[in-house]
C-alpha cells in the first residue's frame, strides 16, 4: 500500500512493489528550456512576418494593364512562391512552439520533432536564400532597362519584397541554428535540451 507522502515533491509511483522513484527537474533548467522555446517562437514569428510581408508586396506589385506584372518574371514568381511557402511553414511551426511551451511536450515524438524541425528549417532557409538571390539578380538587371524608368514604383516594390525575403531568411536561419542545437543536445543527452 502506498503512503500519501509517496506522491509529494513530484515523485511518481513505481509499478514495482510500491517503491516510488523521484522525477526531478530543476526549476532553473525548466526556466532555461522555457526561455529557449520562447526565443525559437520569436524567431519563427519574425520569419513569418517578413515572409508574409514579402509575399504580399510581391503579389500586389501590379499597377495596371500597361505596367509590368510580377508574374511575367520567373524570378519574381520564385520569390513569391518561396516566401509564401516559408510563411505557411513558419505559421505551422509557431503553433508547434506554442504547443510545446504550453504543454511542455513536443507535438510529435521527441526524436521525430527535433529532426523534423532541423531538416525543414534547413531546406526552407536555403529555398529563401536561392529565391531572394534570383530576385536580386533580376531586380539589378531591370534597374538599367526601360521597365524601371517607365514604372519606377514596380521596381521599388520588387526591391522591397526581395529585401523582406532576405530578412525572413535571416530569422529562419537563426531558428535553424537553434533547431541544430536541439539536434546536438538530443544526440549528446537523449533530450532536446541539455538538462
Amino acid at each position: 500500500m502506498r503512503s500519501p507522502l509517496a506522491l509529494r515533491n513530484g515523485e511518481t509511483p513505481s509499478p514495482h512493489h510500491g517503491i516510488s522513484t523521484p522525477s526531478f527537474h530543476s526549476t532553473v533548467t525548466l526556466r532555461k528550456l522555457r526561455r529557449f522555446n520562447l526565443l525559437i517562437l520569436v524567431f519563427r514569428l519574425t520569419a513569418f512576418a517578413f515572409s508574409l510581408s514579402s509575399s504580399v508586396f510581391m503579389v500586389t506589385n501590379s499597377r495596371g494593364s500597361d505596367s509590368p506584372h510580377w508574374f511575367d518574371f520567373d524570378a519574381f514568381r520564385f520569390v513569391f512562391a518561396a516566401n509564401a511557402i516559408v510563411a505557411l511553414y513558419s505559421l505551422f511551426e509557431m503553433g508547434v512552439s506554442v504547443w510545446e511551451i504550453s504543454t511542455g511536450a513536443t507535438l510529435f515524438p521527441e526524436i521525430l520533432q527535433v529532426w523534423f524541425d532541423f531538416g525543414h528549417d534547413q531546406v526552407f532557409t536555403y529555398l529563401l536564400l536561392s529565391a531572394d538571390s534570383a530576385g536580386t539578380a533580376l531586380a539589378k538587371t531591370l534597374k538599367g532597362t526601360t521597365t524601371c524608368t517607365t514604372s519606377n514604383s514596380f521596381c521599388v516594390q520588387s526591391n522591397i519584397s526581395v529585401a523582406l525575403g532576405f530578412a525572413g531568411f535571416l530569422f529562419l536561419g537563426l531558428s535553424s541554428l537553434l533547431s541544430g542545437f536541439r539536434v546536438a543536445c538530443y544526440i549528446i543527452s537523449g533530450s532536446r535540451f541539455l538538462m
